[in-house]
């Protein structure tokens, strides 16, 4: 896939200075997505970027990232107001490179946080939002140590907030090494995409009304997630 060419980060800074909460959706792209599942997360990242350009504060104070990994590891979407987004329609092929595709994810927002600074821009912790459906093809490589050192690292000094979701077909025990244990991933109930996107939607929403650096209740993720009775 073609990346896409990044939005221009000093015109969009220099336009608004209302404080920024960046998100970096991590997509599964790989050959084990294809059919149904594939067109349900093509369709819920379309509801997500259309919820969000609907709420006049979030559309000024979310930005969004996407990298995709399957094939390669791509940044579909660099750091974007979701009123400006046009995502790409994903395809699913190749393997499950996550550890390489999170790495990046975090190296993109060490990046965009340093543009925060140098602008003067005030900034929320920044968001890594996983979905996968299977187990990383680079589990044990250099990319997936660093990559759970980084989230661990970020977590705690409250660099980053990392969210891991397993659609059905994850390895959910080995996705629970990379997520923070005080955020254990979960399981997406069925295909239930959409309704996990307007979850997320709801939840940058709240986000992006508060005051950097206060304490917020996320909403429930019931009605998209499910648990082993």
């Amino acid at each position: 896939m073609i990346e896409q060419t990044p939005f221009h980060s000093k015109i969009i800074l220099a336009n608004n200075p209302e404080p920024r909460c960046p998100c970096v959706l991590v997509l599964d792209t790989s050959g084990s997505m294809r059919g149904e599942p594939i067109r349900q997360l093509n369709k819920g990242v379309q509801c997500l970027v259309e919820e969000l350009s609907r709420d006049g504060l979030a559309s000024k104070r979310v930005e969004l990232a996407i990298i995709n990994f399957g094939s390669s590891v791509n940044l579909a979407c660099d750091f974007t107001p979701p009123t400006a987004m046009h995502p790409p329609v994903f395809d699913a092929d190749g393997p499950t490179p996550m550890g390489e595709a999170v790495l990046r994810a975090c190296n993109a927002i060490e990046a965009r946080k340093e543009e925060y600074r140098q602008a003067g821009i005030q900034y929320y912790r920044p968001w890594i939002f996983l979905i996968t459906d299977g187990e990383p093809s680079d589990f044990n490589s250099k990319e997936w140590t660093e990559a759970v050192s980084l989230v661990r690292d970020g977590e705690t000094a409250k660099r980053l907030l990392f969210f891991g979701v397993a659609v059905e077909g994850a390895n959910q025990k080995t996705l629970d090494a990379l997520c923070p244990p005080s955020r254990p991933s979960v399981r997406l109930h069925g295909l239930h995409f959409s309704e996990m996107f307007r979850w997320l939607s709801s939840s940058l929403k709240s986000v992006s009304n508060s005051t950097p650096g206060t304490q917020l209740q996320l909403p429930s993720p019931n009605g998209w997630t499910s648990i082993d009775a």
